[in-house]
């Protein structure tokens, strides 16, 4: 329970700096960018599976949704084998309330931008339902046009988060302690993102 409780006060950490940044008219609201990524799981634990793009060794995957400027939002740790589509709204619903402006917390993008992985009739309905405009390229059509370059902030979030070697190799059998370890991470680059936000 403690080391629960101690995990908690990273999500508190991050949830604090994405309202210093909300403060400085930081975050892009217009759109949202989703994205995976997977991650060897060295020991095993909780929420790991078999790899389908590492001969299927064990592993785990990061689902990132970040705004339209490529400040992590929210990230959630799921297996391996565990499909994009069905992790759609799993991390926008995860989205914490962002304070720092006048009026309600923010938690929701105006659009939702995503590859074909993400694309079903359900989680388009949900999102409208949501009041987040679907911006996902559709199975067996051409990718949308530009849609790619508008995507490309959350590869570099990514790449961003998995320089810290502590979360591009996932050491932890238990699922909190590697959920703190991330959280940890997307607080080294909302405070980066502040520190430059911030006049000299």
């Amino acid at each position: 329970m403690e080391r629960w409780q101690e995990a908690r006060v990273f999500d508190q950490m991050h949830r604090l700096l994405l309202a210093e940044l909300n403060a400085a008219g930081e975050p892009d609201w217009s759109r949202a960018c989703v994205d995976a990524a997977h991650v060897r799981a060295k020991r095993g634990g909780a929420t790991t599976g078999p790899s389908p793009v590492d001969r299927r060794k064990t592993g785990s995957k990061h689902h990132l949704i970040t705004d339209g400027g490529g400040i992590p939002l929210n990230v959630i740790t799921t297996a391996a084998n565990v499909h994009d589509v069905t992790q759609t709204l799993t991390p926008v619903d995860g989205i914490p309330p962002v304070a720092g402006r006048i009026g309600h917390p923010r938690k929701r993008p105006d659009a939702l931008l995503g590859d074909k992985g993400y694309d079903s009739k359900p989680n388009r309905h949900e999102l409208r339902r949501r009041g987040i405009l679907p911006v996902i390229s559709r199975k067996g059509q051409p990718d949308m046009r530009g849609l790619g370059k508008l995507r490309y902030v959350v590869e570099q979030t990514f790449a961003l988060l998995h320089q810290f070697k502590r979360l591009a190799v996932r050491w932890e059998r238990r699922l909190e302690l590697h959920d703190a370890f991330v959280s940890v991470g997307c607080s080294l680059i909302c405070w980066r993102r502040l520190k430059k936000s911030l006049p000299s």
